[in-house]
């Protein structure tokens, strides 16, 4: 009877483990998914003419004029 018992108890704990394996595992999916989103969305915002075009409008850079540089030798 008691060895009966602890089947049960047993088989009942499996169950639950592998149910909260299951969703762990769909969450881990979720979350590999969302991570490729972010990869591709940051390589969106990161293009140099993403950047260029950023750092021409808001913050009045531009590329300098030629005789504006100076070449310093080691």
């Amino acid at each position: 009877m008691v060895s009966g018992l602890g089947v049960v108890v047993t088989t009942h704990m499996t169950r639950v483990q592998f149910a909260q394996l299951q969703q762990l595992e769909q969450e881990e999916n979720q979350l590999q998914t969302e991570w490729g989103q972010l990869l591709l969305e940051e390589g969106a915002w990161s293009t140099p003419a993403r950047v260029e075009k950023i750092a021409t409008e808001r913050l009045g850079m531009r590329i300098p004029d030629v005789h504006d540089v100076e070449v310093i030798q080691p």
